[in-house]
């Protein structure tokens, strides 16, 4: 009985909302003022303009919807529109020139401490902060361009940040010019899928402290860093592109302290190092591509019991690199293009384990200015001769299943 009468006083509510018009030519023509007249539930519907009206909060559960993208402007001095109220609905808007504050955060949208809140399908520009969530949960973030022009990360803060929120969706969202495109700090159980972030200064996406959570088809492309997982567990990282993050400390994915987590079907291409692992364990690392990079994994010796299998290694200049001699990782039955073994019996698997850690790798670890004997002649030999009979790097440094042909991936 009490499940009937909530339904019926849903329905109820529903019917009773109203929907109270913006615009140059209706009655009604500030956005702060309707907001004040509507009630829990109503719809704010803003036609095309202009508005420049500072500050705009929304206190109360309704549903705020731009009609052929009105812009909000912040003029270079206000946070543009502050959420404060569960359940808000924002669609449809043009957000720019948001405030810029190194202590206040001002941003273009921003959720303070609220539930349930959907910001789907707007245009934000030219703000210090794109979009925030801050301690929010079963928020969505959906189809909204978010554009900034930094130029030092200092003076920019982050497309989409998130802070201390719980079961947050972010999807196919485009973000460029910021400082890091995606931002989570202690965010659980969340998701992120489907994002194009790029020519963001610092990274394209940047995990700290977040367990539980996944991100999905993501393409991370010509960041100063695609992406870095810090302090975290449980991650999932599935289907994921790294292009094109190229630097003298860049690399596709950076992985930091992270355990119990799982990195499948990526593409790693064109980045100065496609994983860069420090002080990782329990991680797999199963079906991914590794072309055409600097490195394709720097494992460092801080790390353990991480499984490398079925992946492919496709025209790195070096494929493996680590700054130790101990080995606590396993590879097995992956593709490198640099092998040279045969197989006999014709089962697709070489009958010689290989050594992807090759000596020049070893070498320009701690000696980077080696660099400049690369491809001559005599470090050519000595690659060679270490693969055959190990001297300076860990004979148990091995793949001992290589497939002879690449993986379909």
């Amino acid at each position: 009985m009490k499940k009937i009468f909530y339904i019926l006083l849903l329905f109820s509510s529903i019917l009773q909302a109203k929907v109270i018009e913006v615009g140059t030519n209706k009655p009604i023509k500030s956005i702060q003022k309707a907001i004040v007249l509507a009630k829990v539930g109503d719809t704010v519907l803003v036609h095309k303009g202009h508005y420049k009206e500072g500050n705009i909060i929304i206190n109360k559960r309704i549903v705020f919807i731009g009609k052929n993208y009105p812009i909000l402007d912040g003029q270079k001095k206000y946070e543009v529109l502050s959420i404060k109220a569960d359940g808000v609905i924002v669609r449809g808007f043009k957000v720019i020139k948001s405030g810029y504050a190194t202590l206040e955060d001002p941003c273009g949208i921003k959720v303070y401490n609220k539930n349930n809140v959907v910001i789907q399908n707007n245009i934000l520009d030219d703000n210090f902060f794109g979009i925030y969530i801050q301690n929010g949960a079963n928020c969505i973030v959906k189809n909204n361009k978010v554009s900034a022009y930094g130029k030092e990360e200092q003076r920019i803060g982050n497309g989409i940040h998130c802070w201390k929120s719980d079961r947050l969706q972010i999807i196919s969202n485009t973000i460029s010019g910021h400082r890091d495109g995606i931002y989570f700090e202690f965010v659980t159980n969340s998701t992120i899928k489907g994002n194009f972030s790029t020519k963001n200064i610092r990274y394209g996406l940047h995990f700290m402290f977040s367990n539980d959570d996944a991100y999905i088809s993501n393409v991370f492309k010509n960041n100063g860093a695609g992406v870095a997982v810090m302090f975290t567990r449980r991650v999932k990282m599935v289907n994921n592109h790294f292009e094109e993050n190229w630097g003298d400390a860049a690399y596709g994915l950076f992985l930091k302290e992270i355990s119990d987590s799982f990195i499948i079907g990526n593409k790693f291409a064109k980045n100065t190092s496609g994983i860069h692992m420090e002080g990782t364990s329990r991680i797999l690392v199963q079906k991914n591509s590794f072309e055409a990079n600097g490195w394709g994994m720097k494992i460092q010796a801080s790390c353990m019991d991480n499984e490398i299998q079925n992946n492919n290694f496709v025209g790195n200049t070096f494929d493996i690199s680590t700054n130790g001699s101990l080995v606590l990782n396993t590879f097995n039955g992956n593709y490198w293009d640099k092998y040279e073994g045969y197989d006999l019996d014709k089962n697709g698997v070489g009958d010689v384990p290989f050594h992807p850690l090759s000596l020049f790798s070893v070498i320009t670890e701690n000696n980077p200015s080696a660099m400049l004997l690369f491809r001559s002649f005599m470090i050519t030999l000595l690659d060679k001769s270490e693969k055959i009979l190990p001297s300076i790097t860990p004979d148990n440094f091995i793949d001992k299943k290589p497939l002879m042909h690449s993986l379909p991936l």
